[in-house]
């Protein structure tokens, strides 16, 4: 019960954790670091349990890396750091969950029932109540086009993980995620950035949080939630995470939330409880019985 709520906490700071990095590192250099680092130590971690990953879950785990990281990450940040406001990333990435529960019925054969399409409209409603009165200003075509691709990869990457990431050690895989992700960031650092780092406080702070806290911890618990849950409602906790987001900037940065957010955040929260419900063992039955 407490592994959802503890993930949305967690991947919610990761937008406090790019406000304080980003000045100090451009974005492809800033994300290939911190994977490097938290692949590295994962791979300790792994040798140490002696577990063992075979060629082709190497592969598998290399794509979902590739989507998950490489290009979900690589876009957001990407966005933030050439002028794309947080609120708006957050609002185009939140529509993942509907894509996902789109594309799960003739990728993974999972149905939802009308209670969770529900909660799903709920939940986008939710989140642009609670960033809509931050939008103002213009938006870069470039961040956009940038977002709409870390959508996809975020997409992409969640189905895969969910279709194939089962079996799959989770530390090696985990591991092996990082290092084909790091590959392709390292890559782009190279051809269109200048790897420079100040080493300011901030920098040494939001890098060490977004290693031990996101790169750990969060995405650790996301393999998991994803071997126990549908790729659908594991998804849709997605909506969750823009509104804990505002919380936590009127928290840290006293950043006021309008009348309207706070609304938000109670719509987003309603839409996730539906969307997370399953059909009942008479319903789903029924729905089998349809489909055959």
């Amino acid at each position: 019960m407490w592994a959802p709520a503890l993930f949305v906490l967690l991947w919610s700071t990761g937008f406090v954790g790019a406000k304080y990095g980003l000045p100090d590192a451009e974005p492809f250099t800033f994300l290939a670091l911190r994977l490097v680092i938290a692949g590295g130590l994962l791979a300790v971690a792994a040798a140490v349990t002696r577990t063992r990953i075979d060629r082709q879950q190497v592969g598998r785990a290399a794509v979902s890396g590739l989507l998950l990281h490489a290009t979900y990450l690589g876009g957001v940040f990407w966005a933030i750091a050439h002028g794309t406001p947080a609120g708006v990333s957050a609002v185009v990435v939140s529509l993942q969950p509907v894509l996902v529960a789109a594309l799960a019925l003739p990728l993974l054969g999972e149905r939802l029932v009308r209670l969770q399409w529900v909660g799903l409209v709920l939940g986008v409603a939710g989140v642009v109540l609670v960033v809509g009165p931050r939008l103002g200003g213009a938006v870069p075509v470039s961040g956009l086009v940038s977002c709409l691709v870390a959508l996809a990869g975020g997409t992409g990457g969640t189905l895969w993980q969910k279709r194939y990431g089962d079996g799959i050690p989770l530390l090696w895989g985990t591991c092996a995620q990082y290092g084909a992700a790091t590959l392709v960031l390292a890559a782009a650092s190279l051809a269109v950035e200048h790897q420079r780092i100040h080493w300011t406080p901030h920098f040494v702070g939001a890098l060490a949080w977004l290693i031990v806290v996101l790169s750990w911890g969060a995405v650790l618990l996301l393999m998991v939630l994803l071997r126990r849950g549908t790729a659908s409602s594991v998804s849709s906790l997605l909506y969750l995470v823009p509104p804990a987001t505002a919380l936590e900037a009127w928290l840290l940065f006293d950043e006021q939330m309008a009348l309207v957010s706070v609304l938000g955040v109670a719509v987003t929260a309603a839409g996730v409880a539906l969307a997370v419900r399953g059909p009942s063992p008479a319903r789903a039955s029924t729905a089998a019985d349809e489909h055959v």
